[in-house]
């Protein structure tokens, strides 16, 4: 084997893992919310009416689905789309005072992470391995998963 070939063989591998390790870290950083939207069954359910919004997150008083009573100051991600005084489906991540919103929206901005690491893994597909056709798929449903959470909530 040439020495041109083991470099050729190292840089596709070396691009390789990391396209492996950008999805795998999208991946990783979209289930933490992903779950409790995913798998919310059994979970606590509700609306949440926001009050106020500081940097990171909005606060609001939580109404549960059922008989179980009202509270107050529940936090929710800050996102680009609540306002103050908007009613948002929501679901408790459990153990916490933390909620995530659910629906279609909250499903497709969960997956936001994911959906950037695929935009970013595309360059890597297209550029480092030569894969385009890959590359453009890659790119196609990362940027449809942000298009859809833009237009979703």
């Amino acid at each position: 084997m040439k020495r041109t070939d083991l470099l050729l063989y190292a840089r596709r591998a070396a691009m390789g893992c990391v396209a492996i390790l950008l999805l795998a870290a999208g991946f990783w950083s979209s289930w933490g919310t992903a779950q409790h939207v995913l798998l919310a069954k059994g979970r606590e359910h509700g609306t949440l009416r926001v009050d106020r919004c500081g940097d990171q997150t909005c606060t609001g008083r939580y109404k549960p689905e059922g008989s179980l009573p009202a509270r107050g100051d529940m936090t929710i991600e800050k996102s680009v789309a609540v306002k103050k005084g908007a009613q948002l489906p929501v679901v408790v991540k459990p153990g916490s005072s933390e909620l995530v919103r659910t629906g279609a929206g909250g499903a497709l901005h969960a997956w936001v992470p994911l959906g950037g690491a695929l935009v970013l893994a595309a360059l890597v597909i297209g550029g480092g391995l030569r894969m385009t056709r890959l590359a453009w798929s890659a790119a196609a449903l990362g940027g449809a998963l942000l298009v859809g959470a833009f237009f979703t909530l």
